[in-house]
């Protein structure tokens, strides 16, 4: 289904005490590969992979929108080297 997928890393920093809110949302996003809490600046990351440019850009809307989350970054990834 992902043959020639857009695969990309998304940082998403969360408000408060809402980030089990806020994966369960991201956990019914079908384009959301794996998911994983982590420290520092930013308090998940996420892979996406869409089957193209508009996929991408919706479900970039549509995690943005999410109430909690407060920021997120997101690096398409390219080649594998």
């Amino acid at each position: 289904i992902y043959l020639n997928a857009i695969r990309a890393i998304m940082m998403i920093e969360v408000t408060g005490k809402s980030t089990t809110a806020v994966i369960r949302q991201l956990r019914g996003l079908p384009e959301l590969h794996s998911l994983h809490a982590t420290n520092g600046a930013w308090d998940l990351i996420a892979e996406i992979r869409a089957d193209g440019l508009a996929d991408f850009d919706r479900v970039l809307r549509e995690v943005r929108t999410i109430d909690g989350v407060l920021n997120s970054e997101t690096s398409i990834l390219l080649s594998s080297v």
